[in-house]
C-alpha cells in the first residue's frame, strides 16, 4: 500500500494528484523550484521540498534530486504528472530502483514508446496503421506539405509544419532546438501533414494481470502551435464502428508494449475515415478530466490501486454525457500566441461546482494551478487552468462553458479566453466540423476579437472614470458628499484619458450624470458602476491594480491603462525601438549592427515559456543599434535593437 506519495510536477496536476490522495488517506510530498516557492502546490502538500534553481533543466528534470527528495521527505511512492519526466524511462528505472513505487506503465514500455521513431515502428508490427516516415534529407517538393516533430516528448514543442522546400533546413533545425530545451533530446523526424484531418485519441487504462481497458475516445482537434486548446469526449465524428475500430486498436498498442497504468494511444483521423497510428502518452493527459466526466472515473485512484497491485473489472463502466475542457493560457492569440506573464491580480470563475474532481451530475469543473495573486513566470507553460463542462448533450456542454469563461474575472494577464468563448460559439464547433486547421480555417482575425466591441469598451472606460472619482470623494478629507468636480456654475466637463486613444467626458450634476450618448448615472462607488444606457441598466466592476483598471460586465471585459497627466522622460524610447515583448533568453542573433534589413527579417529568436519566438524587423532600414547577445537574459520592455527606418544602403 503506497502510504506517502511525491508528485514530481507543478501546477494544476499536482494539485490534482493531491486531491485524489486526500481522498485516499495517502500523506503527499511536494517538489518545487524557487520560482514555485509561494505556488498552490507547495503549500498544499503534507510535506515539500526545494529545488534550487528555475529552469526546469536544473529542477523538474533533475531525477536524482526528485529521488533524493523522496528519500529525504520519506515518500514511499513517485506519480510522474505529465510533462517534464513523466515519459522518461531511465526516471521511471531510477525510481524502481531506489525502492519507491512507481505509478506508471513500466520502463521498459515507456522507453519503447519514448522515441516516436521506434514506436511507430512497433505499432506497425503489431498491425496498427501508421503514417509513412520520410528521411528530412530525403524530402522533395512533391512531399510536402510535411511535419516535423520532436522524437521524444510532447505538448506541440519542436514541431514545424512546413510547405516550401527552402524552409525545411531552418525547421528542422529550430524543431530540434526546441525539443532539446524542452526534453533534453534533439532529435526530429518528418511525416506527410494530413489536411483537414482529425486528432483523435483513445484512454488506455491496463492493469498487471492482463486486462486493458479502452475508455472511448476523445477529440483534440482545435489545436494552436500543435498543442490542443480544446478537448472534449466523446467526437461528434466518430460513429460507434469506427469507436470499435480505434479501441481495438488502441488495446492492441497497449498490448504490444505489455502496457500496465493510464496511457492514451493517439491518432489522426482522415477525413475519408482511415486513421493513422501518432503515438503512445505513457501518461496521464492534460486532457484526462473529459474522459473522467463521462465515465465518472478517478484515473488518478486507478493509476495509484494499480500500481499497488489491484485487479481491473473485467469491463469499464459504461459512458454517459458530453464533456469539453478548454486550456485557458497566459497569451496573446491576436500577437501570434505570444506568451504572457505577470501577477494574477485576480482569478475567479463563477459556479464552479467542482474542483480537481467529477461533479455530481452535470456541472462546472475547474482544475487550476494559479490563484488570485499567483505570479506567471517565464520559466515553464502558460497554462493557467482547463475548465470542463460536462452536460447530458454537447451542445448544453458548450452553453455552460461559454457562459462561465465570458463572465470570469482574469485580471493582471492577457489571456486566450476571448478566444475560446468564441470558439464555443462559432458555428463550425457547433457542428462538429473542427481539424487540426480549424483556427487557420476560421481565421484569429475573427477569433481573437476582444469579446468587448467599441461601445463596450467606451461604456466601461466612463464607468472605471466614475469608479476612481467615487473612490476620490470617499478619501477625501472634506466634503466627501459633494460629487466629484462640484461647481456652483457650469464647467467644463472632467476628462479620463486611457491609452489607445480612449478618452471619456462627463460632469456630475445636482440633476445627475451628464455625459456622451445620454448615459445616466445609477450607482457609483469605487468597485461598482451602473450605467443605464439606452433604457437598459449594466453593471460594471471595477477594479485596480498594477497600473491598470480592469472592468467586468455582461458587455465584455475590458483592461484599461491610464494615461498618465504628465510623461517620465525616462520612461520615453527611441524611434525605431525594439522592445522585447516578455523576459526571455537570447538564443540566437541573426543580424549585425550596421547591416540593412528589410521589413519582417529576423532579427534574433528569444526564447521564453520553453517557445522561440521571432523578433523581427517592422520596417526596412538600418540596424543602428544592436543592445543583446546570444544567451543574454533580458526583462520585458528591454530595448533588444534600434532601426533607423528608410531606404537601405545601396
Amino acid at each position: 500500500m503506497i502510504e506517502k506519495l511525491l508528485v514530481a510536477n507543478r501546477g494544476e496536476i499536482a494539485r490534482r494528484v493531491f486531491r485524489t490522495c486526500r481522498d485516499l488517506g495517502v500523506a503527499t510530498v511536494a517538489v518545487f523550484s524557487d520560482a514555485d516557492a509561494g505556488a498552490p502546490h507547495a503549500r498544499e502538500a503534507d510535506a515539500a521540498v526545494r529545488l534550487p534553481g528555475d529552469a526546469p533543466s536544473g529542477t523538474y528534470l533533475r531525477a536524482e534530486r526528485i529521488i533524493e527528495a523522496a528519500r529525504a521527505a520519506g515518500a514511499d511512492a513517485v506519480h510522474p504528472g505529465y510533462g517534464f519526466l513523466s515519459e522518461n524511462a531511465g526516471f521511471a528505472q531510477a525510481v524502481i530502483d531506489a525502492g519507491l513505487t512507481w505509478v506508471g506503465p513500466p520502463p521498459a514500455a515507456v522507453a519503447a514508446m519514448g522515441s516516436k521513431i521506434e514506436a511507430k515502428r512497433l505499432m506497425a508490427a503489431a498491425g496498427v496503421p501508421v503514417l509513412p516516415e520520410p528521411d528530412p534529407a530525403a524530402v522533395i517538393a512533391t512531399d510536402l506539405p510535411i511535419l516535423v516533430k520532436a522524437s521524444a516528448g510532447g505538448g506541440g514543442r519542436g514541431m514545424r509544419v512546413v510547405r516550401d522546400l527552402a524552409e525545411l533546413d531552418e525547421q528542422v533545425a529550430a524543431a530540434g532546438r526546441e525539443a532539446a530545451s524542452a526534453f533534453g533530446d534533439a532529435a526530429v523526424f518528418c511525416e506527410p501533414l494530413l489536411e483537414r484531418a482529425r486528432h483523435i485519441e483513445v484512454q488506455i487504462l491496463a492493469d498487471a494481470h492482463g486486462t486493458v481497458w479502452a475508455l472511448g475516445e476523445r477529440e483534440c482537434s482545435i489545436q494552436r502551435r500543435h498543442q490542443k486548446i480544446v478537448e472534449e469526449a466523446p467526437s461528434p465524428a466518430v460513429s460507434p464502428e469506427l469507436r470499435a475500430e480505434l479501441c481495438a486498436a488502441a488495446v492492441n498498442a497497449a498490448k504490444a508494449i505489455e502496457y500496465v497504468g493510464a496511457g492514451t494511444v493517439e491518432f489522426m483521423l482522415a477525413p475519408d475515415g482511415r486513421f493513422f497510428f501518432l503515438e503512445v502518452n505513457t501518461r496521464l493527459q492534460v486532457e484526462h478530466p473529459v474522459t473522467e466526466c463521462v465515465y465518472g472515473l478517478d484515473l488518478v485512484r486507478l493509476q495509484l490501486e494499480v500500481a499497488e497491485g489491484a485487479r481491473l473489472p473485467d469491463e469499464p463502466p459504461a459512458p454517459r454525457g458530453h464533456a469539453i475542457e478548454v486550456r485557458l493560457y497566459a497569451e496573446d492569440p491576436a500577437l501570434d500566441w505570444r506568451p504572457a506573464s505577470g501577477v494574477l491580480h485576480a482569478f475567479d470563475v463563477p459556479d464552479v461546482d467542482a474542483r480537481f474532481a467529477v461533479p455530481a451530475g452535470s456541472g462546472l469543473r475547474l482544475d487550476a494551478g494559479y490563484e488570485t495573486g499567483g505570479e506567471v513566470g517565464v520559466h515553464y507553460d502558460p497554462m493557467l487552468a482547463k475548465l470542463i463542462a460536462f452536460a447530458p448533450t454537447r451542445a448544453a456542454a458548450a452553453r455552460r462553458l461559454r457562459q462561465a469563461l465570458a463572465q470570469a474575472r482574469l485580471h493582471g494577464v492577457t489571456t486566450n479566453r476571448d478566444l475560446l468563448v468564441r470558439v464555443l460559439g462559432e458555428a463550425a464547433f457547433l457542428a462538429g466540423d473542427t481539424h487540426t486547421g480549424y483556427l487557420d480555417e476560421v481565421g484569429l482575425d475573427k477569433l481573437a476579437q476582444p469579446l468587448a466591441d467599441e461601445r463596450a469598451v467606451r461604456l466601461s472606460a466612463l464607468a472605471a472614470a466614475l469608479a476612481e472619482a467615487a473612490a476620490n470623494r470617499a478619501s477625501a478629507p472634506v466634503l466627501g458628499g459633494l460629487p466629484s468636480g462640484w461647481r456652483n456654475l457650469p464647467s467644463q466637463p472632467q476628462r479620463k484619458a486611457f491609452e489607445g486613444g480612449i478618452e471619456v467626458a462627463y460632469r456630475l450634476t445636482r440633476n445627475g450624470l451628464v455625459a456622451e450618448d445620454g448615459v445616466a448615472l445609477v450607482e457609483a462607488s469605487p468597485e461598482l458602476v451602473v450605467l443605464d444606457a439606452a433604457g437598459v441598466r449594466y453593471a460594471f466592476d471595477v477594479q485596480a491594480a498594477g497600473g491598470r483598471v480592469f472592468v467586468d460586465s455582461a458587455l465584455g471585459p475590458v483592461a484599461l491603462t491610464p494615461e498618465p497627466r504628465f510623461a517620465d522622460p525616462s520612461d520615453l524610447v527611441a524611434p525605431g525601438s525594439l522592445l522585447a515583448p516578455m523576459p526571455g533568453t537570447v538564443v540566437r542573433v541573426e543580424a549585425e549592427p550596421g547591416a540593412d534589413v528589410a521589413e519582417g527579417q529576423t532579427l534574433l529568436i528569444l526564447e521564453a515559456m520553453k517557445m522561440e519566438h521571432r523578433i523581427a524587423a517592422p520596417a526596412a532600414g538600418t540596424l543602428a543599434e544592436l543592445n543583446v547577445t546570444q544567451g543574454q537574459q533580458v526583462e520585458a520592455g528591454s530595448v533588444l535593437a534600434v532601426i533607423s527606418e528608410g531606404t537601405p544602403h545601396k
